[in-house]
């Protein structure tokens, strides 16, 4: 249980961030915990799965690609302890493999739709994304791109490093810059943290207005995410809950204290309705936003009453 109390605190704490790297760091410690599990009978097996299958899903409500990590890895049918650990080993083991094989598809499928020539703004740090962008560079295409900074984290130091890592040509802008800067943009490309049946993209907080700065623009926006982050419970009209963060990510508390008539919210990401989505490119192909409910029964495979 140490390993998995670990990787749940690197999760809440993001030292492991973004949704991809959260579901396989999911799924890696789901399948260690089965392999070392020691039950008596299958009822007592089953009872361990679950304690630790929630403890982990608890860590950051929004990201989609957790829950969808554990459950896919957890299942089983067996009635037998033995077997039921072997279906949950395996399931998590293809899972990792899934995920893996995921941006590389998702690259060179993105990279595709970017042309000789097109200047990219990009948001927060998405592995997805960055794959669409270094896939075509490699490809011999002659592109820059915008990246924001991403408050209050900076995530977007990350992604400028990256990309400075395979020299392309970068320009970090402040998160109010968007607007200002979308007049020189061919193109749009951002991560997902969840999408939801409806099309609807959940992202890091800031995503909806180069949505809507790239709509007025009538410029392409397209998100790069993996099937995992599709979002099965949205079928039903379960809403998506937006995580909220500490408030010391955006001013220190001593400040805060000398200002009694002062709040401040960090909500940690937002929604960026359909209509603002060119395209979804996913390890399956790229789809239009009003396939998301597709996807999430052919290709995540839950039943209404599993969700």
């Amino acid at each position: 249980m140490k390993e998995v109390q670990e990787t749940a605190e690197k999760i809440r704490t993001m030292e492991i961030r973004g949704a991809g790297r959260i579901a396989k760091a999911a799924a890696e410690v789901i399948r260690d915990y089965a392999a070392g599990l020691e039950a008596a009978s299958i009822e007592e097996f089953a009872a361990g799965i679950t304690e630790v299958s929630n403890y982990l899903i608890s860590t950051r409500p929004t990201a989609v690609s957790l829950p969808n990590a554990v459950k896919l890895s957890s299942r089983y049918s067996s009635d037998n302890v033995e077997n039921a650990r072997k279906e949950v080993i395996n399931n998590a083991n293809l899972f990792i493999e899934r995920a893996d094989k995921a941006l590389g598809r998702i690259g060179k499928i993105g990279a595709g739709r970017v042309q000789d020539g097109d200047v990219i703004m990009t948001h927060c740090n998405s592995h997805a994304a960055l794959s669409i962008i270094t896939t075509a560079f490699e490809d011999g295409k002659n592109i820059s791109v915008i990246a924001t900074e991403s408050r209050p984290r900076r995530q977007g130091l990350l992604t400028v490093r990256r990309l400075n890592g395979f020299g392309i040509p970068t320009t970090l802008i402040v998160d109010s810059a968007v607007r200002y800067y979308m007049k020189d943009v061919d193109k749009v490309i951002v991560g997902a943290d969840a999408i939801a049946a409806n099309g609807a993209l959940v992202n890091k907080i800031g995503t909806s207005q180069l949505a809507l700065a790239a709509h007025e623009a009538r410029k392409s926006f397209m998100v790069a995410a993996e099937t995992f982050k599709f979002s099965p419970s949205t079928i039903l009209g379960i809403p998506i809950e937006i995580e909220e963060r500490s408030t010391d990510e955006v001013v220190d508390p001593s400040v805060l204290a000398e200002l009694p008539h002062v709040q401040v919210k960090n909500p940690a990401f937002d929604f960026t309705p359909s209509e603002y989505i060119d395209m979804i490119v996913t390890d399956i192909g790229i789809i239009p936003p009003a396939m998301a409910y597709i996807v999430i029964k052919e290709h995540l495979g839950w039943e209404f009453e599993e969700i």
